[in-house]
């Protein structure tokens, strides 16, 4: 199965456009896996099946990369994934782009320590899981995103006091959600709408930029 399993995550990765190392693909292997051992206890996610977990966590959360890549430019910025659960997309973020200083923030005890053990067992220096409420944060983070988490209202209002000032807000989202946008904050604008496509997926995906009007 492991090895449908690499094939089916190389080929995924390639279909990404994404330069990933053996080391890393390795890595996002092992987080899968980990996953599906701390799941009975911890109950990460409802996938339970390995082939469905490559293609809605690990290839759908890998959509994102490319994106972030494009704006930070290298950059070793500092960025929030809200709501994380048990690290999507964060750890994979983290993985593919060891440059980042990741955390992800999650208000379930269990997920916030998965994401740690994930942090140790693959030994990546640069993630860590942390149990809080993201309306206490107040460290400064030039990219917040989240993945299937909140209305993009709820999002940007309870993450607004953890983005730095010329931040920006990165939300994963399904089919266009031109009602959410809608309600946003009127000091809130959405500056780029990017249609993402996971491979293997006949889904709808788009990932909505956006940023505080205060920091133009």
């Amino acid at each position: 199965m492991s090895l449908s399993l690499e094939a089916g995550l190389r080929a995924g990765v390639e279909a990404l456009g994404l330069a990933l190392s053996d080391a890393q693909i390795k890595h996002l292997l092992d987080y899968s896996a980990l996953i599906q051992k701390w799941n009975k206890v911890y109950n990460l996610t409802a996938l339970r099946d390995p082939a469905d977990m490559l293609t809605h966590h690990l290839l759908d959360s890998l959509t994102a990369v490319s994106p972030l890549i494009r704006h930070t430019q290298g950059q070793p910025i500092r960025v929030l994934d809200v709501g994380s659960g048990g690290g999507l997309p964060g750890v994979v973020l983290a993985i593919c782009m060891p440059e980042l200083q990741l955390t992800c923030v999650d208000t379930v005890a269990k997920k916030a320590a998965f994401v740690q053990q994930v942090a140790v067992s693959l030994k990546l220096p640069n993630l860590r899981g942390l149990h809080a409420r993201v309306e206490s944060l107040t460290d400064p983070y030039q990219v917040i995103c989240s993945r299937a988490f909140a209305s993009l209202h709820d999002f940007v209002t309870w993450s607004r006091s953890a983005l730095a000032e010329g931040g920006v807000w990165m939300a994963m989202k399904g089919k266009h959600p031109q009602v959410e946008i809608g309600a946003l904050p009127a000091d809130v604008k959405v500056f780029h709408v990017e249609p993402l496509t996971v491979p293997g997926l006949d889904v709808e995906r788009c990932m909505i930029w956006m940023k505080s009007v205060q920091s133009d």
